[in-house]
């Protein structure tokens, strides 16, 4: 793993890159975007994500799926300072012809495993692509980002059980749970807790975690990849808007650009 330091400074880095693409374009998700930098940063600079931006297309990559696809912004810093992209482009988020779409589209940025809008289906794409590789016995692992709000949603709940049915323990599913939603906490518009037993009594293994702790973070994806015979959640304990004071925890700033 890269040294912890250098990988505090990126987080810095992606929030500022986060917030000045939002400025820039006038519109866009900042609160959920800023809240899950960590889980981004431990997943693709350090050991654990297989890709190659050199070579977007090899099989033996591991994929991605932003289920929580309003978090563009963020995936879109991560994979410029990956090296998928230059970094200027960050600049033309949500304009008009950009391949950074407001949510993240596959035809428009062909290094995308899948393109996201609707909530509540990443994990079911997530699912497909995993038991496709059971059956054809490949090792590439599949991770999917799900929000706090969206376990609101049914579809994610049939996937849950289709997962443990099947034994699909190469999905590691992440969800960042920052309290807040669309406008409002997630606990007084449909409360989801207790979340963890929710997910143990589907067939998961659950992993909670500080999702500001890189070094805990890397742990559970370490975690998630030895436990055989169950897919893995993380539930990843965030604060909204994580990193500009006045964001923080605030739901109007869930989609709200600053001026």
């Amino acid at each position: 793993m890269s040294g912890l330091k250098d990988l505090q400074q990126l987080c810095n880095t992606v929030r500022k890159d986060i917030v000045r693409m939002i400025y820039t374009a006038g519109s866009g998700h900042p609160g959920g975007s800023l809240s899950s930098v960590e889980i981004m940063v431990s997943l693709y600079f350090t050991d654990i994500f297989r890709c190659f931006p050199e070579d977007p297309d090899n099989p033996a990559r591991d994929r991605f799926i932003l289920s929580k696809g309003h978090a563009a912004p963020l995936q879109y810093s991560i994979l410029a300072r990956k090296g998928y992209f230059p970094v200027k482009e960050l600049e033309s988020l949500r304009t008009f012809g950009s391949p950074l779409q407001g949510h993240p589209n596959m035809k428009k940025l062909s290094c995308l495993d899948c393109s996201a809008g609707s909530l509540g289906q990443g994990l079911s794409i997530a699912n497909g692509i995993a038991f496709s590789f059971k059956h054809t016995h490949r090792t590439p692992r599949v991770y999917c980002l799900m929000g706090d709000g969206e376990q609101q949603e049914g579809q994610i709940w049939e996937a849950a059980l289709f997962a443990a049915q099947n034994k699909l323990d190469n999905v590691c599913a992440i969800i960042d749970c920052n309290g807040i939603q669309l406008d409002g906490s997630v606990k007084d518009i449909k409360n989801m807790e207790p979340l963890d037993e929710k997910w143990h009594s589907f067939g998961w293994n659950v992993i909670k975690v500080n999702g500001h702790d890189i070094s805990a973070l890397h742990k559970a994806y370490k975690q998630s990849e030895t436990h055989l015979g169950v897919p893995t959640v993380i539930l990843a304990a965030t604060t909204k808007g994580k990193g500009v004071s006045y964001m923080e925890n605030q739901a109007k700033w869930h989609g709200t650009a600053p001026n």
